[in-house]
């Protein structure tokens, strides 16, 4: 692998606009015409972790007594630099919801809401709008079948529930440490 491609790469990963749109899409799915928000930024986290990491879903999947073939994970998927992990401060997941939830809610696509001591958030009618036309797209046509097989599979766990699956799921994430490669 050549340098510029993993420099590449890395540009990439830290372009905002790559994550919003996958969470759009994400919370499209959950949404799905129910105006359901994602109650919780912990939640919206592991319910992410699934649909970035396919092979993890799989596992998720296996995890859940459903079919992992179900996340129809393409070979190349399995040996790509975006399939590799890093240790975040909060394990697989990334530090910057707040941040991805404030730049959408700053572009009118995501109301964001405390309710109780919980942080939620949901597409508005403009996000909707931008979500549908983008699963529109071919290129996002296995994205929004992940979203929508997630939202189907873990979205009405609690966020609590869905965080000890995880956990159970993968023991390995708790004994990590920061930027050790995480291989599952």
């Amino acid at each position: 692998m050549s340098l510029e491609l993993i420099r590449a790469a890395a540009r990439t990963e830290l372009d905002d606009n790559l994550h919003l749109g996958r969470l759009l899409v994400l919370l499209a799915e959950v949404d799905r015409g129910k105006g359901r928000p994602v109650e919780g930024i912990t939640k919206l986290a592991k319910l992410d972790f699934l649909l970035r990491y396919p092979m993890c879903l799989e596992r998720a999947l296996s995890a859940a007594d459903r079919r992992p073939e179900l996340a129809k994970v393409d070979p190349h998927e399995r040996t790509t630099i975006e399939a590799k992990m890093v240790r975040f401060k909060y394990g697989p997941w990334d530090s910057r919801y707040r941040r991805w939830l404030g730049l959408l809610a700053a572009r009118g696509l995501v109301d964001v809401f405390i309710k109780g001591r919980t942080v939620n958030a949901k597409l508005s009618p403009a996000g909707i709008d931008v979500a549908y036309r983008m699963e529109e797209q071919e290129s996002f046509t296995q994205l929004k079948e992940r979203a929508k097989l997630i939202s189907t599979v873990f979205g009405s766990m609690s966020g609590t529930r869905l965080k000890d699956f995880i956990y159970e799921t993968f023991p390995e994430l708790t004994s990590m440490k920061w930027g050790e490669e995480i291989t599952l």
